[in-house]
């Protein structure tokens, strides 16, 4: 163990360190998970004065943003607005969506619209308008390299020390994770200018050279790959779209009511307490219902612009089912794409302008900021309360908001749950910092029943980081 030679008072910040701020909860990332804990956090201290959470988020970006390379014009949600940020937490919340329209003279205009789902753009503007209401601690452009447990002198870690790439450290005694998904790339791919995941896809298109061969290969068959086949299809009328994808043909998405329930809130109490293989065996049931699958209108609209084509020419989109790419190269004035259709084994390449790769997300890696704290294992264990268990000596919490698919079920990475979820840690936040200054006192009690001098005594504790466990 090195000795940091801090001092944690107990106050505001760590004596000797002048990047020694102590918050309650630290927040890694700042999209709408950790929004939804921030904007609950805000309406607690409101109405608990006395009990409040000091709270402080900290974003790689430098402004808030939610999925910005996807704006697709006339894009739409997948989910009804009524899951926004805080309705099915706080439905007085004045953060609502229809708060958000009330405020901007639409409320009436999108009621007679006559739908639950706005477009996507509609909605990232509602989240971006609580990002800037929201009264927390936001401090954008802090990239996170690492999450410490700090012991005290009697071997227990209670705070933590989070450290940005530019050096600065704060602490706190709760670290909620909410880094989101990472993109997922195939083997064969190297990302370039014109080899591209399509989580930015609006962005790439603006850099990519101007096209040549007029051509394009799409990767994937989920909504994302849809959507951006027939945006290229729309709006580059020269060009080819070639979709490219392992299945014979796309699956719609099913959002019938029944099917729906699993995306309940009260659903993760019965998803975590059942049996590991009974929970896989839902989950792999109900993967259509958000996994490589697209909404019935969109195949439909697809359809008739391919069958058009076949009626009247040219042919400019291509269904290339059951194939994949086996390899690309990039070449000065486009990159080649080598498809093979798996029915006949037969293979041909195609010389392109760009190839997007619709290749879905992951799980962000938790290791790499949590160092030794995180689980090296396929379900990490995660309590109920998103909580995650942490070795025996570490007394601070760390919860994460993301990456508990195979313990809560399909709302861990989605927008359906995130209203509840943040007032389900913010409770156990609350609880667990009760607990810990109820079992304080007593220890205070019995030392001072033992010297009769506790009352004289600083409650300091001195902290050491550990190099590994």
């Amino acid at each position: 163990m090195i000795d940091r030679s801090s001092t944690f008072t107990g106050q505001s910040e760590v004596q000797g360190d002048p990047h020694g701020e102590v918050f309650d909860l630290v927040g890694i990332g700042f999209g709408p998970a950790n929004l939804a804990l921030a904007i609950a956090i805000e309406e607690h201290n409101e109405t608990s004065p006395g009990n409040e959470v000091r709270a402080c988020f900290l974003e790689r970006r430098t402004e808030f943003g939610w999925h910005p390379g996807m704006l697709l014009e006339g894009s739409t949600m997948q989910i009804a607005f009524p899951k926004d940020l805080v309705t099915f937490r706080n439905p007085t919340s004045s953060y609502s969506f229809f708060s958000y329209l009330h405020e901007h003279d639409r409320l009436v205009d999108f009621v007679n619209h006559q739908t639950f789902f706005p477009t996507r753009l509609e909605f990232q503007d509602y989240l971006q308008w609580a990002a800037r209401r929201v009264g927390t601690d936001v401090r954008y452009g802090t990239d996170i390299v690492s999450v410490e447990a700090l012991h005290n002198a009697r071997g227990s870690a209670d705070l933590f020390a989070i450290r940005s790439a530019d050096g600065s450290v704060v602490h706190a005694r709760t670290v909620v994770m909410g880094v989101g998904l990472r993109a997922r790339v195939p083997g064969w791919a190297t990302e370039s200018a014109r080899c591209f995941h399509n989580h930015d896809f609006l962005f790439h298109l603006e850099e990519m050279p101007s096209p040549v061969h007029q051509r394009f290969v799409v990767v994937g068959a989920g909504q994302s790959a849809a959507e951006v086949v027939q945006y290229l299809h729309t709006n580059y009328p020269q060009a080819e779209v070639h979709n490219v994808f392992g299945r014979f043909g796309y699956s719609p998405a099913d959002d019938s009511p029944y099917a729906n329930r699993i995306f309940d809130p009260a659903v993760v109490d019965e998803l975590h307490a059942a049996p590991l293989e009974e929970r896989e065996r839902l989950l792999a049931l109900h993967k259509s219902t958000n996994y490589t699958v697209v909404a019935p209108e969109l195949i439909e609209a697809l359809y008739a612009a391919e069958y058009r084509e076949r009626v009247r020419g040219p042919r400019r989109l291509f269904m290339r089912r059951a194939s994949e790419v086996l390899a690309t190269e990039e070449t000065s004035a486009g990159i080649d794409v080598e498809i093979r259709n798996n029915l006949d084994g037969l293979s041909d390449t195609l010389k392109c302008d760009a190839v997007v790769l619709a290749t879905g997300f992951e799980p962000a890696s938790l290791g790499s900021i949590l160092g030794d704290l995180a689980w090296d294992t396929p379900v990490p264990p995660v309590a109920r309360d998103y909580r995650l268990d942490l070795p025996a000596d570490v007394a601070a919490d760390v919860y994460l908001l993301g990456g508990t698919e195979k313990t809560h079920g399909l709302t861990a990475s989605l927008l359906s749950n995130a209203a509840v979820r943040a007032g389900e840690v913010l409770s156990s936040v609350l609880e667990r910092r009760l607990r810990k200054q109820s079992v304080e006192r007593a220890e205070q009690s019995v030392e001072h029943a033992g010297t009769g001098e506790l009352d004289r005594i600083p409650n300091q504790h001195t902290y050491a980081t550990s190099e590994a466990r």
